[in-house]
C-alpha cells in the first residue's frame, strides 16, 4: 500500500482580516483582507495616497482601525506581549534630533533583545556571587559592564549590512542610504521573524536601493524571515518579491508579481497614470 506524503502547512505569520481604517472622514483603508506565510516576501504597491502607510500603521497597532482584526504569530496584535520583539519595522521617515550624542554600534545596540541582556546579568551576578563563597579576590562588580554577547551581536549585524566602518559614526553624520543599513542592522542584532518595511528604500540611490534588496532576498533565505514592503519599485519588486498586494484603498488584487504586474492590473490599480510605475522587464 503506498503512503500518502501530506505536506506541512504552516499557519501564516500575519493576518489581516477586513480591516478598515479612516482617517478623519476619509476612508484611506477599506475591507482589506490577506495573509502572510512564513519565508515570503510580499510587496505592497500603489499610487500616493493609496493607505499603503495606513495599512502597515495599523497592522502593528500604530494606529487604531476603524473595523477588522489583524493577527500576528496567531495572536491578536494587542496582545503579543514578548512577541512583539520578533518584528522589526523600519519606517519612511526616522525622525529623530539629529544632535544626540549616539553612536551607531549604541543605536544598534537598542535593538538587543533585553530578555538575553537580563540573563547575562544574572550569569555575571552568579559568578560574583561564587567568588565570595570561595574567597576569590573580588574585583569591583556592576551589571553595566560589557556584554561580549551583544558586542559581538552588534559587530555582526553591522558587518552583514556592510556598515561596520561606521560603527564609531555619530547617527545624525549619515546619510539617507547609510542610516537605512544601521536601521537594518538593527533589527538583525536580535532574532525576527518578520520585518516589515514601509518604502524603507526613500533616499537611497539606484545602487545602493539594488543592493540593499540583494540583501533582503539573501536575509530571508538564510534566517526564513517573513518580509512585508511598500515599494514603489516594481522593477524591484517583480524581480526580488514572491507576491505582491495592489492597494487603493481597497484590495485591488493579489498574486505572484508576474501575473500580478500586468498593464492591466497596473491600470486598474494606478488609474490612467499607471505608465509612470511600469517596470522593466
Amino acid at each position: 500500500m503506498k503512503s500518502i506524503k501530506q505536506e506541512t502547512i504552516l499557519p501564516p505569520v500575519l493576518k489581516v482580516e477586513g480591516l478598515t481604517v479612516y482617517r478623519g472622514t476619509y476612508p484611506a483603508v477599506r475591507d482589506v483582507s490577506f495573509e502572510l506565510l512564513p519565508g515570503t516576501d510580499t510587496a505592497v504597491i500603489g499610487p500616493n495616497g493609496s493607505g499603503k502607510s495606513t495599512l502597515v500603521q495599523a497592522m502593528l497597532d500604530l494606529i487604531a482601525p476603524t473595523s477588522g482584526t489583524v493577527e500576528i504569530f496567531g495572536r491578536p496584535v494587542k496582545r503579543l506581549g514578548r512577541l512583539r520583539r520578533e518584528i522589526g519595522y523600519i519606517p519612511q521617515h526616522f525622525i529623530f534630533d539629529r544632535s544626540f550624542p549616539i553612536s551607531v554600534a549604541e543605536l544598534v545596540g537598542l535593538g538587543w533583545d533585553n530578555e538575553r541582556q537580563k540573563l547575562f546579568q544574572a550569569e555575571l551576578w552568579e559568578r560574583k556571587q561564587k567568588r565570595q563563597k570561595h574567597n576569590f579576590r573580588i574585583f569591583p562588580f556592576s551589571l553595566s559592564w560589557h556584554n561580549p554577547e551583544k558586542e559581538e551581536a552588534i559587530a555582526r549585524s553591522l558587518q552583514r549590512v556592510n556598515a561596520y566602518h561606521l560603527r564609531k559614526q555619530a547617527i545624525g553624520t549619515l546619510s539617507g542610504g547609510e542610516l537605512k543599513r544601521v536601521l537594518l542592522a538593527y533589527c538583525l542584532v536580535s532574532p525576527r521573524r518578520l520585518l516589515v518595511l514601509d518604502e524603507a528604500f526613500a533616499g537611497v540611490d539606484v545602487s545602493g536601493e539594488a543592493d540593499f534588496y540583494a540583501l533582503l532576498n539573501e536575509l530571508k533565505n538564510e534566517q526564513y524571515w517573513t518580509i512585508l514592503q511598500v515599494s514603489h519599485d516594481l522593477d524591484m519588486v517583480n524581480r526580488h518579491c514572491d507576491r505582491v498586494l495592489c492597494l487603493n484603498q481597497t484590495l485591488v488584487c493579489s498574486g505572484s508579481p508576474d501575473i500580478i504586474l500586468s498593464p492591466e492590473n497596473l491600470l486598474a490599480t494606478y488609474g490612467p497614470a499607471f505608465s509612470r510605475y511600469q517596470h522593466r522587464h
